[in-house]
């Protein structure tokens, strides 16, 4: 160990760097080392697994996929002490994940696997890049390299989020066309559960997203589950407060045995006057914004075109 240090001393010309680096090593090597045993024992129980998928008939299906989820599952071991072990923390993340469409079981631990993954990456990337720049002390490397790694940590938290959002932002702006023909198809004549099959199949160009969890929808409801019940799974998955809503009002209505077309005509009447409220908002809120691009942008090049000559003049007079 000492030979190490002091060869690599003799290339960086610091003990302390030389020290770190050594450390840096051994870590690597007993990540690799751990990674590779674990290959080696999920190559050796895959003959076994490849057998139980051919009987059950998912030999096809996972096969394609056992080359691109490799890396992730050979993360299990390492990933499982990262899981949060709060209940609050599982159960936000879970509906975080489930909200950005990703329902797999091992979903969370892939995450983390990420999670760990990009943490290196951007480590080494770090230490590459400082290896570059000799006047950077030990300290610093080691701050820029731990500031890479916690910034590789929370990287798939960041985009897990941007995706979430998204995907509710697209539930959102498509519940207002698939309440319409819902409330089209309810007054023809259908059903709850064939007017929100034939709402699904027609916004799977326009809204797939939302044409996706209504066909899970329907699904539940051929398996045996509750319609009210699989409605209310939808509104947790999607997180859309509208829809949390409007299955509310529907449960209220099988209740009291209320008409459903009379229900979904005035919740689709009372969500209108909703959105109209929310744009009226949203333009009387235009003038308060407009004032910092007016103030910060336009006002200052206004003041230099309008007194600019002026002070010039003013400068010009009393210097003579």
């Amino acid at each position: 160990m000492e030979t190490l240090i002091e060869l690599i001393n003799q290339q960086l010309g610091n003990e302390l760097y030389a020290r770190y680096v050594v450390v840096a090593l051994v870590a690597a090597a007993a990540l690799a080392f751990g990674l590779s045993l674990t290959v080696l024992v999920t190559g050796l129980a895959t003959p076994f697994r490849q057998r139980i998928r051919v009987l059950t008939g998912r030999y096809d299906k996972a096969h394609g996929h056992e080359g691109r989820n490799k890396v992730i599952s050979s993360l299990d071991p390492l990933t499982r002490h990262l899981l949060p072990g709060k209940d609050w923390d599982k159960s936000q993340l879970h509906a975080q994940l489930v909200h950005a469409g990703f329902r797999a079981p091992n979903a969370m631990s892939t995450l983390y696997a990420l999670k760990v993954l990009s943490s290196l990456v951007l480590f080494g990337i770090a230490w590459l890049v400082t290896s570059f720049r000799p006047e950077l002390t030990a300290d610093k490397v080691l701050f820029i390299c731990a500031g890479a790694a916690y910034f590789g940590y929370i990287l798939p938290n960041i985009v897990l989020d941007r995706m979430a959002n998204r995907r509710i932002r697209a539930i959102r702006n498509g519940f207002p066309d698939a309440l319409d023909l819902l409330v089209v198809c309810v007054e023809s004549g259908l059903g709850l559960t064939a007017a929100l099959q034939r709402v699904g199949q027609e916004l799977e160009v326009s809204h797939p997203e939302l044409s996706e969890e209504l066909h899970l929808v329907n699904v539940e409801i051929r398996a045996g589950v509750n319609r009210i019940e699989a409605l209310r799974g939808m509104a947790q998955r999607t997180g859309v407060e509208d829809i949390r809503g409007l299955v509310a009002l529907l449960d209220q209505s099988v209740r009291f045995g209320s008409s459903i077309a009379d229900t979904l005509r005035v919740y689709s009447e009372e969500f209108r006057d909703k959105r109209m409220q929310a744009a009226e908002e949203q333009a009387a809120k235009i003038g308060t914004k407009m004032i910092f691009p007016l103030t910060f942008c336009i006002w200052p090049g206004f003041f230099v075109v309008a007194v600019g000559p002026a002070i010039l003049k003013v400068l010009e007079v009393f210097g003579h």
